[in-house]
């Protein structure tokens, strides 16, 4: 239960941003995840038929969303290296343009997994469907209610591989990288003990701070602002796909969990999730989100 001083700060924060404010509804976002996690995805390996499902579903969401896209159908194609067939692995990619800026927010999540290891499906409920159905319940809101900065969603692919759809993202940026003036990154917010998301990114870009530790005043969950370096702390500022966009000095902040028991095993399913904690997060994500769209980044 939130304090008397936790609500108010609530509605003083949202109060702030004039009366056409709004909360992002995440009403089928259970069933997004319980599809994208399920055997039929065959844990969605680059280039598996399970991957080509979850690219049709995200693409299918963009498109009845009335995402435009630099792209064609969505679809940024690039080539991995294990590849000896000309198959292609692919990002699917959004856009919505802002009311107010031309700089750009990069929303991302990846979409791919583990596959079929020795005849069980790694289902990848967590790691990462988790992050793409907050991706994708981002880009409906937005779709709705017009950000002030323009705004890129990103559903990666082969960020298992080596942050390969990251790294394809960030070489054929459809924007000069001058108007990329934030990286928001989901990986794994299904599930924690402790009810415990972390929002790395801060110490690197101490502009982003403020933001992040007025939500964590009144999220849902417990919104754990560092992990991202710093003296016997853990760093995961090259841990996911917001890595290429850091190294060259673009502000990032990466939601994420701990690792858990499940953590790339085939018991990483819908049932494992934590359905509280997962809607919560990807409110509390909004949340910052809003806080930063309303800002001068």
């Amino acid at each position: 239960m939130r304090t008397a001083k936790s609500i108010i700060i609530f509605f003083l924060f949202w109060a702030s941003f004039g009366i056409n404010a709004q909360q992002i509804s995440l009403e089928g976002a259970l069933d997004d995840l319980r599809y994208l996690s399920s055997p039929t995805l065959e844990g969605r390996k680059p280039m598996s038929e399970g991957s080509r499902m979850a690219q049709d579903y995200i693409r299918d969401r963009f498109r009845s969303l009335g995402l435009s896209s630099q792209f064609h159908e969505y679809t940024q194609s690039f080539a991995l290296p294990s590849s000896k067939r000309g198959e292609k692995a692919k990002n699917i990619v959004g856009f919505i343009p802002g009311s107010e800026h031309d700089k750009i927010i990069l929303v991302m999540a990846h979409y791919d997994h583990l596959g079929i290891k020795d005849g069980e499906v790694f289902h990848g409920a967590d790691d990462n469907a988790s992050g793409v159905v907050g991706l994708m319940a981002l880009a409906t809101h937005y779709a709705q209610f017009r950000p002030k900065h323009s705004m890129i969603f990103a559903a990666l692919d082969a960020e298992e591989m080596g942050l390969l759809g990251a790294k394809a993202l960030l070489e054929d940026f459809p924007f000069p990288l001058e108007q990329l003036t934030l990286v928001v990154n989901m990986d794994m917010i299904g599930r924690s003990q402790q009810r415990r998301l972390y929002a790395a990114g801060s110490r690197h870009y101490p502009q982003l701070l403020p933001a992040l530790e007025n939500i964590a005043e009144i999220s849902d969950v417990e919104l754990y602002i560092g992990n991202d370096g710093g003296l016997g702390k853990k760093d995961w500022s090259k841990a996911s796909d917001h890595a290429p966009f850091h190294a060259i000095g673009i502000p990032f902040i990466y939601f994420g969990v701990d690792d858990h028991e499940d953590y790339h095993k085939p018991s990483d399913t819908f049932e494992n999730i934590d359905k509280d904690f997962f809607l919560a997060a990807i409110s509390t994500i909004f949340m910052v989100i809003e806080r930063l769209d309303n800002s001068d980044l």
